[in-house]
């Protein structure tokens, strides 16, 4: 292929990833916790880590919840190799703030960072603190001005600039381009504004695990837009349960999706704080009987045998898919079996 094929992992950033009822998986957002995985994950072989950013746990408001930008700036000076992307809402953060966090990240990596923009979507993180919460369409809009701003003082150009909101005047970042013109720039969400702005402003699209037909029609979609700073690339978010066989895949399937429907009440908590416009929820809510993890989990089919997990994720690859975004549980013990048994089968 003439995209390369990587593995990245999710950080526990808030703990459990599925059922959070499981005696197997701690209940555990700790920096600790999180430092020594992400350690884990680059000598295993991993080529990514994903930060998410929430300032509180988005699922369950009682337990701990790791902060995106801080860790990831103490994983840059604690790793060598690993590739760190922090997610970040724009409505958090003023352009020139965030820019130069990043570019100061960058610095510390030596140029394996980057950065994912997401279009919030748990309405009670801004409200309660007093922030603006538009609508999914103008949130967006928000988004377009405020990553155009970003883009530019990370390439270390001097910036004039009057939008709708936000004015800039002779702004400029040092350093910037030690090592590559600017951070990688990843863009999630598949609404219709959410793929017009990976067109204009995005280096890889982040796709939510889904079937791989559906994960072909985006890419067919996307892909025939001009993209604005070079050939687009695509990463797919996965919960991954892999066995020996088939059969052993789906009993472990079975036992973390009936541990997982325990965990009702807090998905309608988390249901009442969203954006009904969300179209990560509305696919997820219609499927969330019938698989485990976030960010469409399970569904995206990679449970079965070593074997039957490395020809789907190959079928995927061929499909256009670069870089999986991947969950695991217990997460330490099952990332560790994933590099051990499906590491050679892909790669090798």
């Amino acid at each position: 292929m003439s995209h390369p094929l990587r593995f990245g992992v999710w950080a526990p950033v808030h703990g459990s990833r599925a059922a959070r009822h499981d005696p197997d998986e701690p209940h555990d957002a700790s920096w600790a916790r999180n430092r020594a995985l992400v350690l884990a994950a680059e000598r295993l072989g991993y080529d990514s880590v994903l930060v998410a950013q929430h300032t509180v746990n988005p699922y369950d408001e009682t337990r701990d919840q790791l902060e995106a930008w801080t860790a990831s700036a103490a994983l840059a000076a604690l790793t060598q190799r690993i590739e760190l992307i922090a997610a970040i809402k724009p409505g958090l953060y003023h352009p020139i703030v965030l820019a130069k966090m990043a570019l100061q990240i960058e610095h510390v990596s030596q140029g394996r960072f980057s950065l994912n923009l997401v279009n919030a979507w748990n309405r009670a993180e801004f409200e309660r603190a007093g922030l603006p919460f538009p609508a999914h369409d103008e949130r967006y809009a928000y988004g377009r001005e405020w990553i155009d701003l970003v883009d530019r003082l990370l390439r270390g150009e001097r910036v004039r600039f009057e939008g709708r909101h936000f004015r800039v005047e002779d702004y400029q970042l040092k350093p910037a381009g030690t090592y590559r013109a600017r951070p990688t720039i990843y863009v999630g969400g598949e609404s219709e504004p959410a793929r017009a702005l990976v067109a204009d402003h995005g280096d890889v699209w982040f796709i939510n695990g889904q079937p791989i037909a559906a994960v072909a029609d985006l890419i067919a979609d996307v892909a025939h837009r001009p993209a604005a700073v070079g050939r687009l690339r695509y990463g797919l978010s996965a919960f991954v349960i892999a066995r020996e066989t088939d059969g052993e895949a789906e009993a472990e399937f079975a036992r973390l999706l009936s541990l997982s429907r325990r965990d009702e009440a807090l998905r309608n908590e988390t249901r009442a704080r969203t954006d009904v416009a969300s179209v990560m929820f509305a696919k997820t809510d219609a499927a969330a009987s019938h698989h485990v993890g976030t960010n469409g989990g399970t569904a995206a089919g990679l449970v079965g045998s070593y074997n039957t997990v490395a020809d789907r994720i190959r079928a995927f690859h061929a499909a256009g898919i670069e870089l999986f975004m991947l969950q695991f549980q217990p997460f330490e013990a099952e990332m560790a079996r994933f590099a051990e048994q499906v590491f050679p089968r892909v790669r090798g």
